[in-house]
């Protein structure tokens, strides 16, 4: 089947779009990766079938690393490729499955690019991690039996409210999912709500909820690399946003006032705007040295700036309280599990609505606070810093609470085996 329609208002929305990404990839130089979107230059047809998996970015990618190793124990002999759109996204999964499985862009969802990059990839299976819905694409995998899951699957307020609007187009293209791993009942209701059959959706839980590899053995490792000084107290602010790095900075000032050796890792969402948020921390008059700057050595009291992509879950590990951004202001938070499954006490904003689940978890086991500005910010933290036998019951609450919801990868690839089994390869 084909979207006509659908395509003629998606290449004008591209036309449309077009100058923005030029700014975007000249002032902020953000790699547009056109030609490998396009599906040129992915190398010619491969003699050897693949698994496809699909992380649009960062988040996704880290998520699907379990998902990833889990398939290559079932298959051992089927090669993975892994499909970001973003940059940072790629970043991730090169380092990441490096050596587990190769990395590729997600084509534009025009018919001419679908065909050359499934011609390049020839897919056993596509695994979209989380409720990535391209028409074209899934309409190109059909017309060649090549079976789709959705895993991890969610839909969120605002997703939900768009797609019933076109509940009659998603319908038909729903119908070319195989089957859909959901993270909760609410978002299997709302699959099935939105056109899904019933018998195809299924509740496997978060990928994000399942256990992290143990850091303990390099936290002085990190201590060192970082400049910190052995029980220099830590307090990172991870994933912020344009006008959260304000607020942070004030907390920042407020704690120091009884705590004048903490630490501050302040890491922006996207590391291109390292150099503004570098620039508001010099204007309070505070040393700054960003992690790509490194191994220029970091005075004792010079604010952190992480740039880099991939790092941040494993520093959690080595912080004495976490603030997880997107939260302060509208943006709908990020994942406040990563730093709870590291044992650490976790602050968050009141806008968590892409996370409610999570931080409503958080706050009934008691292992994580809810902060309304900077003044309550910096309250917190500077009483957490304060009662190291407080943090290590939040801690021990934060991380008995991701363990209790363990299990999605093994319910995903339960599924996997069932409806996406590709011929050819036993499972191991």
């Amino acid at each position: 089947m084909s979207y006509p329609v659908y395509t003629v208002g998606l290449a004008t929305l591209m036309a449309l779009y077009a100058p923005v990404a030029a700014a975007r990839r000249f002032t902020r130089r953000v790699p547009l990766n056109l030609r490998s979107r396009l599906g040129f230059g992915l190398g010619t047809h491969p003699t050897t079938r693949r698994g496809w998996v699909h992380a649009v970015s960062v988040g996704e990618a880290i998520a699907a690393v379990p998902l990833v190793e889990g398939l290559r124990r079932l298959y051992p002999e089927l090669p993975l490729v892994v499909t970001t759109v973003t940059e940072t996204g790629a970043r991730v999964a090169r380092e990441r499955f490096s050596g587990t499985a190769t990395h590729e862009f997600f084509p534009l969802d025009l018919p001419g690019a679908v065909r050359r990059v499934v011609d390049a990839i020839d897919p056993v299976f596509l695994i979209c991690v989380e409720t990535e819905l391209w028409p074209n694409v899934l309409a190109c995998l059909a017309a060649r039996d090549v079976p789709v899951m959705i895993a991890n699957g969610r839909i969120s307020d605002r997703s939900f409210g768009r797609y019933r609007l076109v509940r009659s187009f998603l319908k038909t293209v729903l119908a070319d999912v195989r089957v859909f791993g959901m993270q909760s009942i609410e978002d299997a209701r709302r699959i099935i709500a939105l056109g899904a059959p019933p018998e195809r959706v299924f509740v496997t839980g978060n990928l994000k909820h399942e256990p992290v590899a143990d850091t303990a053995g390099m936290t002085d490792l990190w201590h060192r690399l970082l400049g910190l000084a052995p029980g220099q107290p830590v307090w990172i602010a991870g994933s912020t946003h344009r006008g959260e790095e304000e607020a942070v900075l004030d907390a920042y000032a407020l704690a120091r006032r009884t705590h004048p050796d903490l630490a501050l890792i302040l890491a922006p969402r996207h590391p291109e705007r390292a150099p503004d948020v570098k620039a508001l921390v010099a204007a309070r008059g505070w040393p700054v040295l960003r992690r790509s700057e490194m191994p220029t050595p970091r005075a004792r009291d010079a604010v952190l700036l992480l740039d880099t992509v991939g790092e941040l879950a494993q520093l959690y590990a080595i912080a004495s309280v976490v603030f997880v951004g997107g939260s302060l202001v509208p943006t709908g938070g990020h994942n406040m599990l990563e730093p709870a499954a590291r044992r650490r006490p976790v602050l968050f904003g009141p806008h968590t609505r892409n996370f409610r689940e999570a931080a409503a978890l958080l706050v009934e086991r008691g292992a994580g606070l809810v902060v309304h500005d900077a003044t309550e910010l910096g309250t917190e933290v500077a009483r957490l810093v304060a009662d190291p036998d407080l943090c290590a019951k939040m801690g021990q609450a934060g991380f008995d609470a991701v363990a209790s919801r363990h299990g999605a990868v093994r319910e995903t690839l339960d599924l996997v085996a069932r409806f996406l089994q590709p011929s050819g390869f036993a499972s191991g």
